[in-house]
């Protein structure tokens, strides 16, 4: 599932700090705090021909995110959009689109850990392009169990939606040695957590489930997907999720930004439920049917 170049994306427009520049000239400083430490937190947003899907979240997740890492001059959800809708405009994008939306604790007067060394302020950086759902949502991704745990909350939390990216790269690296499309992440117990980029639901005798939001990220998609089995009054239940049980479930997907809703077709080579999926079908259609309401326009 390796993503190609997309030529429509050639002479994008980048929001970097406070102006656009042409991706070639779009850069931050070596001092940035996310070059530094990978100190930075961000969002993918996706834009549909009625606007950016649940935007308001996403943008919540990143306050929440900036204040729990303690950045300062956060900028405002409404500056925020004002940027994203200038950026839009420059590239004459309306549709398919992905948005990569990070927020740096900002450039440093010396390297160096200590965020006092932080004194001109956060960056913003959206960097918009042409992007379909990464995984193949028709056919199904194939995944593996990665031997790279989750981070703990004991140690990171997940509820911070930070760049700090290293374990799960780890994972993604297992799964493409293994020629599969990602990767299964347990917590520290050994229960499933997430793939190595999107959240995880399994469906049995027609009740859905998917892990605590303890060591995963607690994924926009996820809780918008959670609300919908609510809505089509399919029962859903968040539970510690063993290997055992997943490969005996009837139907398994995953949920993301990126990818919408997928099925996931084979897990350490056990084939998972059969090829109709209902509950997945139902949802899937759910979700393309509520898109409209909840994009805010650009």
């Amino acid at each position: 599932m390796l993503q190609a170049f997309d030529p429509r994306n050639k002479d994008l427009q980048i929001f970097v700090g406070n102006q656009l520049y042409h991706r070639d000239d779009a850069k931050v400083s070596v001092f940035d705090s996310v070059v530094q430490g990978g100190d930075a937190v961000w969002e993918g947003l996706r834009l549909y021909p009625d606007g950016i899907f649940l935007l308001d979240r996403h943008l919540q997740r990143l306050q929440d995110s900036a204040l729990a890492m303690a950045f300062v001059d956060i900028p405002s959800n409404d500056w925020i959009r004002d940027k994203l809708k200038m950026t839009l405009a420059a590239n004459a994008m309306t549709q398919d689109v992905h948005i990569r939306l990070t927020l740096t604790r900002g450039e440093k007067i010396t390297s160096g850990m200590d965020p006092r060394l932080n004194q001109s302020g956060s960056c913003l950086i959206i960097v918009p392009e042409y992007k379909p759902p990464v995984y193949d949502n028709s056919n199904g991704i194939k995944v593996i169990t990665s031997s790279i745990r989750r981070n703990s909350p004991n140690n990171l939390d997940s509820k911070i939606h930070h760049n700090n990216l290293i374990n799960n790269i780890l994972a993604k690296i297992q799964s493409n040695v293994a020629g599969v499309d990602a990767a299964l992440m347990l917590d520290n117990y050994g229960f499933a957590a997430e793939l190595n980029g999107t959240n995880v639901f399994v469906v049995k005798a027609g009740k859905v489930y998917t892990p605590h939001a303890d060591a995963c990220l607690h994924g926009i998609t996820r809780g918008f997907i959670i609300e919908l089995c609510d809505a089509l009054n399919l029962e859903i239940a968040e539970k510690n999720l063993s290997p055992t049980e997943i490969y005996s479930a009837d139907e398994m997907f995953c949920t993301g930004t990126m990818g919408e809703l997928t099925p996931i077709v084979e897990v350490d080579g056990r084939k998972i439920g059969g090829d109709d999926r209902p509950i997945l079908q139902k949802l899937n259609k759910a979700f393309h049917n509520s898109i409209n309401k909840y994009c805010i326009a650009m």
